[in-house]
């Protein structure tokens, strides 16, 4: 892949959290902003606004989540390698969850500006300016 994609900031504040794999969907899961449910053969994870997440609930936050605006064909190859390289060239961990339409980048909050930078430095570009 070797044009820019446009990429936009999701709203708020995320956590990603572990809960048993056996574990039924948690009612705390339902509310505004994006939200991720993976169920796998050793654990359930759950993404959500990280203010929804209930205390003694083992959790990583906070993330802050940018998209790409796709649709993209899922032959397209390279889509997530062009978005997570400059990220993990300056040293900047990534969470990644690819939907139907598109690819959702989680990366620390505090790390945020300097995504954006490294994301615009390898020829993304973003919605609005979000810096």
């Amino acid at each position: 892949m070797s044009a820019g994609i446009r990429l936009r900031r999701v709203p708020g504040r995320y956590g990603v959290s572990r809960l048993a794999s056996d574990a039924p969907i948690p009612d705390w899961l339902s509310g505004a902003g994006f939200t991720a449910l993976i169920r796998a053969d050793d654990e359930l994870t759950v993404v959500c606004q990280m203010d929804r997440i209930p205390e003694g609930i083992e959790a990583d936050a906070p993330w802050a989540c940018l998209r790409s605006m796709g649709p993209f064909d899922f032959h397209t190859t390279g889509i997530v390698k062009s978005l997570v390289t400059p990220l993990s060239d300056k040293g900047i961990g990534v969470f990644v969850l690819c939907t139907f339409d598109g690819e959702h980048i989680l990366v620390a909050d505090r790390d945020m500006n300097a995504a954006v930078a490294a994301l615009t430095e390898a020829g993304h570009e973003f919605e609005v300016d979000i810096r």
